[in-house]
C-alpha cells in the first residue's frame, strides 16, 4: 500500500459519517499524535473524500497541521466505499482487551504511564492496587468473606469505569478500584483446606476468566 503526503486543505469531509467523535476522543487523538506522530493514514477516494480517518483529520486540523499521510483509492464503487467506512468503524470494536496482559505491561512500564487513551492517575492506581491484591494472595487462608465481597464489588466498579472512559462517556473518579477478583473456596475432599483463585471479568461480555 502506497501512502503519500497530501494537504489537509485538499481533503473533503463526507456529508455523513458512521462514527461520532467525542471531545474526549479528539483529545486522546491529539495526545497520540504529539507522542508518536501519525501512525495510520487517512483513507480517501478518487475525489479526496475521506472514507476512514475523520477523527484523525479533525485532530490534525485542530493542531494546525498542513499535511497528512494519506492512502487514496481510485477504483471503488459507491457500495464498496460505504462498506469500507462501516467496516473500519466496526471491526476494531469487536476485539476484547486481555486484562492480564494489560496489567503486565503496566507493571513493566514501572510508573511511566502517560499513555494516550487512558488517564495516567487511573493507571497508577490500577498498578498500585494490583500489587496490594498480589500481596494478599500470599496471606494463605487469611481472606475472610467480607474482604472477598469487597474485592468483587471493587472489580465491578473498576470495569464499568474503564469502559466509560474508553468510550468517552464518563470522567475518571478520584477513588479507583482494582480490576482483579479473588475467589476463595474449599479444596475438593478437604473442607479444612482453602484454595485461593484469581480471575478477571471481561469488560465486554461480563464473562469470568480464571487466571
Amino acid at each position: 500500500m502506497k501512502v503519500v503526503k497530501m494537504k489537509l486543505a485538499d481533503l473533503v469531509k463526507p456529508e455523513k459519517n458512521v462514527r461520532i467523535h467525542t471531545e474526549q476522543q479528539i483529545k486522546e487523538f491529539r495526545r497520540s499524535v504529539e507522542m508518536f506522530g501519525q501512525i495510520r493514514p487517512i483513507v480517501v477516494d478518487e475525489k479526496n473524500i475521506i472514507l476512514a480517518g475523520n477523527g484523525l483529520y479533525d485532530t490534525l486540523v485542530a493542531m494546525g497541521k498542513d499535511t497528512a499521510d494519506v492512502y487514496q483509492y481510485d477504483n471503488l464503487t459507491e457500495n464498496q466505499k460505504k462498506k469500507l467506512t462501516i467496516a473500519d468503524n466496526k471491526i476494531f470494536n469487536l476485539g476484547i482487551e486481555n486484562l492480564e496482559t494489560l496489567n503486565s505491561f503496566l507493571e513493566d512500564l514501572q510508573g511511566d504511564l502517560d499513555i494516550p487513551g487512558f488517564d495516567e492517575e487511573i493507571l497508577k492506581q490500577m498498578v498500585s492496587e494490583a500489587e496490594d491484591i498480589t500481596s494478599k494472595l500470599y496471606e494463605y487462608g487469611n481472606l475472610d468473606e467480607d474482604e472477598i465481597q469487597s474485592i468483587k464489588k471493587a472489580a465491578e466498579k473498576r470495569n464499568q469505569q474503564m469502559q466509560k472512559i474508553e468510550t468517552g462517556q464518563g470522567e475518571p473518579q478520584t477513588e479507583q478500584e482494582p480490576i482483579t477478583i479473588v475467589h476463595q473456596e474449599p479444596v475438593a475432599d478437604n473442607e479444612d483446606s482453602i484454595e485461593i483463585r484469581k480471575s478477571v471479568v471481561c469488560p465486554k461480555c461480563g464473562e469470568k476468566i480464571w487466571l
